[in-house]
């Protein structure tokens, strides 16, 4: 086998094997300043469900600022620098004021947005009062929390789905799923244009019993575009004179959309919309979590043993090793994985050109314009089209003709109206 950026090498010659091995700093690292981590502040991020914070300050970290989120007496968020400006004593253990918080070392008292309400015990301070607490501006959607960590005068407005229209569509918080992974945020957001690991990591190698169906074992056909705000991938599997497409969404800069894993190709001229909208957030460059908001068809709701159900990360290691999941393949590469150690094959494309699509973004920023997913225009809708779609179509005369015949369908589907048209599944 090939060993990436070296030597070809031969059976049993591991001492051989390439140990020049570095990180891709300019899409993992994302503190400030750094080309990643200015790109990712140019988008709203979630930070904290609603319910997370109440009488007492929360602590968190995300891209690798420290912070602290709270809720005054009368119910306004505040995201701001988790050391007071007086003298640098941490705000998690601030006191809860009706307009703001205060500092449990000497009362100095800010607002949500960082300004200084009042210096509590200490003297009036030198130049007059006239400094803020670094602080974020917030937005509140379906008890979602999120941040705007980027330059005041690059604020977008919040992005809205087409999704949050459909009126057969709810939208809840997904609290119970978040998770937290000890890895870059880049190894989990470009697992989603990874179809091939959802057939074999979870259909062939865990089996079923993790909420995937049989029918994902069946090898698909892969198709992989990129759309205006990211890209999406379908994956195309026949089963018997059934057509089943499944599309899955990638957002700029690190959300996605995925539909329904527990269904299979059972009843014809049927779709099922996404079933949820997942954040990608960088804790700092080796720690990230998701954050999710859940759909569900009020049509056809989803089971109740899998929707809302929480995700379970932490497990038994002999568990683990009988039945890996995105878990494990994302932390055993390491906190950043080298990306000049891959061997990449033609089923990585997706991976390779999310990785693009994320380093013309940063490019963007650094001349000055806005990346792809941002809109200026308030009343934008993103379309998605994430979606489980099953149609009635015979085979072709030959495999060939079959798998020609199944990439025109799913680019149908992908770009149709097959959402608004046919029944849920």
């Amino acid at each position: 086998m090939s060993n990436a950026n070296g030597p070809l090498l031969a059976p049993l010659d591991g001492y051989n094997s390439n140990r020049d091995l570095h990180e891709d700093a300019e899409l993992t690292h994302v503190g400030r300043g750094t080309p990643g981590g200015e790109y990712l502040r140019r988008f709203w991020q979630p930070v904290a469900y609603t319910n997370d914070v109440d009488d007492l300050p929360l602590k968190l970290r995300i891209l690798g600022e420290d912070l602290i989120l709270f809720k005054t007496a009368k119910g306004d968020f505040g995201l701001v620098e988790q050391r007071c400006a007086h003298r640098g004593a941490s705000l998690e253990y601030g006191v809860i004021s009706d307009h703001g918080i205060r500092c449990a070392y000497h009362g100095f008292h800010y607002a949500p947005d960082g300004t200084i309400l009042e210096t509590g015990a200490g003297a009036p301070l030198a130049n007059g009062g006239k400094i803020c607490l670094g602080a974020y501006p917030l937005h509140i959607f379906h008890e979602l929390i999120f941040a705007y960590m980027g330059p005041p005068e690059k604020k977008p407005p919040f992005p809205m789905l087409d999704l949050f229209d459909n009126p057969n569509i709810s939208v809840e918080p997904g609290r119970g799923r978040v998770a937290y992974t000890k890895c870059n945020w880049m190894q989990m957001h470009e697992n989603a244009m990874d179809p091939i690991h959802t057939y074999y990591l979870h259909a062939i190698v865990s089996g079923t019993t993790r909420g995937f169906s049989d029918q994902m074992g069946v090898p698909p056909i892969m198709q992989w575009f990129q759309a205006e705000n990211g890209m999406y991938y379908t994956a195309s599997r026949r089963v018997g004179d059934l057509v089943w497409i499944r599309v899955v969404d990638a957002f700029m800069a690190n959300f996605g959309i995925i539909p329904p894993t527990d269904r299979s190709a059972e009843k014809e001229n049927t779709t099922q919309l996404a079933r949820v909208c997942a954040w990608v957030v960088p804790i700092d460059d080796f720690n990230l979590k998701r954050m999710y908001l859940l759909f569900n068809d009020k049509r056809e709701p989803l089971r109740p043993d899998l929707y809302g159900r929480a995700s379970v990360w932490e497990r038994p290691y002999e568990e683990a090793q009988r039945a890996p999941g995105d878990n494990e393949m994302m932390t055993s590469q390491g906190p950043i994985t080298k990306h000049n150690g891959e061997n990449l094959t033609p089923t990585d494309y997706g991976v390779i050109a999310l990785r693009q699509l994320v380093r013309e973004g940063i490019r963007a920023v650094q001349e000055g314009r806005d990346p792809a997913g941002i809109h200026r225009d308030p009343d934008a809708r993103i379309r998605t089209r994430a979606q489980n779609t099953i149609l009635r179509v015979p085979p072709a005369a030959t495999p060939e003709e079959d798998e020609v015949l199944l990439k025109e369908i799913a680019r149908k589907v992908a770009e149709g109206n097959y959402l608004h048209e046919f029944s849920p599944v």
